[in-house]
Order: C-alpha cells, then sequence, then structure tokens
C-alpha cells in the first residue's frame, strides 16, 4: 500500500518502513509524528483520491533525524548600479520512517511513546544525580575564599576592562581584591578560578595582563 501525502509544501508518494526528508517537523528523535493531509492512497492499480483530502486516512512516521539540507546561494547584480547581493539559506529538515498507512478513522500504534517515556525517565535519572553533585560544589566555593585577601585597602578592579561591580565583588568575596594580586596570578591559580567561579581562563588572562600594567602604578 501507497499513499501520497502534502507536508511543508510539498508532494510525497511514500509506503511503510520509507526514509523520508520533509521540512522540519517540531518533534523529538524517536517521536511518532501524524501527518493527516493525505492527497491519495492505494494498493496496485486500485487508487483513491481526496477532494482535496481523503477522509480518515493518516500517515504516521518516526523521526530518525534533525538536521540541515546544503546551503543554497542566490546572488543577485544589477548592471551598471554597482549593486549586489548574495543572500544563503540552509533548509531545516527532519528524517522520518514511515510506520503506518491507516484508513478509515483506525488509531496508530504507539510504539515510540515508551521509547520517549524511557528516553525522559533516564534524562530525569541524569539530573538528579547530578544535581546533589552541583549542590556540594556551590556549598564548597561557598565556605572558603580560594585566596586570602591582603590587609589595607581594596584596588578599584572595575578600572580593569572586563571587570564590572558584579565581577569585582565575585572576586573579592574569593579574596582577590587587589591588583597586586591579580598580577601574580599562576596558571595553577587562573585554573582555579575558572573551576571554581563563572570567568573563563582567557578572561582571567586578559586581566592578569592589565593588572601587571596598574600594579606598577
Amino acid at each position: 500500500m501507497f499513499a501520497v501525502i502534502k507536508t511543508g509544501g510539498k508532494q510525497y508518494r511514500v509506503a511503510a518502513n520509507d526514509l523520508l526528508k520533509i521540512e522540519k517537523v517540531e518533534a523529538n528523535v524517536g517521536d511518532i509524528v501524524e501527518i493527516g493531509h493525505v492527497l491519495a492512497h492505494g494498493e496496485g492499480e486500485n487508487v483513491t483520491f481526496g477532494a482535496p483530502f481523503v477522509d480518515g486516512a493518516l500517515v504516521t512516521a518516526e523521526v530518525v533525524e534533525q538536521g540541515k539540507n546544503r546551503t543554497v546561494i542566490a546572488f543577485k547584480k544589477r548592471r551598471r548600479q554597482n549593486s549586489r547581493r548574495k543572500i544563503g539559506h540552509r533548509q531545516l529538515l527532519t528524517t522520518v520512517r514511515i510506520s503506518e498507512i491507516l484508513l478509515g478513522g483506525a488509531k496508530p500504534a504507539k510504539k515510540a511513546a515508551a521509547k520517549a517515556e524511557a528516553k525522559a525517565e533516564v534524562a530525569a535519572e541524569a539530573k538528579a544525580e547530578a544535581a546533589p553533585k552541583k549542590e556540594a560544589k556551590a556549598a564548597e566555593t561557598a565556605a572558603a575564599p580560594l585566596f586570602k585577601a591582603p590587609k589595607g585597602e581594596p584596588d578599584d578592579l572595575t578600572v580593569i576592562k572586563g571587570i564590572g561591580p558584579v565581577a569585582a565583588k565575585d572576586l573579592a568575596d574569593q579574596g582577590i581584591i587587589t591588583f597586586a594580586q591579580l598580577a601574580k596570578l599562576s596558571d595553577k591559580d587562573v585554573a582555579k578560578i575558572d573551576e571554581h567561579m563563572p570567568f573563563s581562563a582567557d578572561q582571567i588572562k586578559d586581566w592578569r595582563e592589565q593588572a601587571k600594567e596598574l600594579a606598577k602604578k
């Protein structure tokens, strides 16, 4: 049995187990999607056409992959106007495997529903396992500062490009309050800050170089 379906403004002739690339459908891999726009169905020479769609006909498909088509370039040039325009477009595509062709209002088998539920359960379990580790790490960070703050007046770290009031407070909470401290950070210290604070190693190294100049003044 075959069917002619319409989706994404295009028509496709499909049969069970066919692999098909259609315009993007909002679904996860493993989900079952329903295509209700069935223009025709048949078997051999016996074909039924809809007007425009066949009543009670439905095609179900399992989402195999979400991806993109190759890039299409549209280039337009106007003569003697020094005008050029180049636009690229990459169509989002969904690869599906045709599961069933249903007629007369028949209901689809929900084989993929259990798979989706199992996937959700695994994700929930992984999230539950990660939560205590994240909380423990946050508690460890909040328990004691990473560095010992020196005595004396703190420097205005916001003078350094890239350090705002919030970042300066975060650094102060971890014991970094002067240009000299930032300037003397070792690569091991940078890695420690990168691990425990919301700053990247590249950011910290940039601040370190600026601090070296400011510490000389």
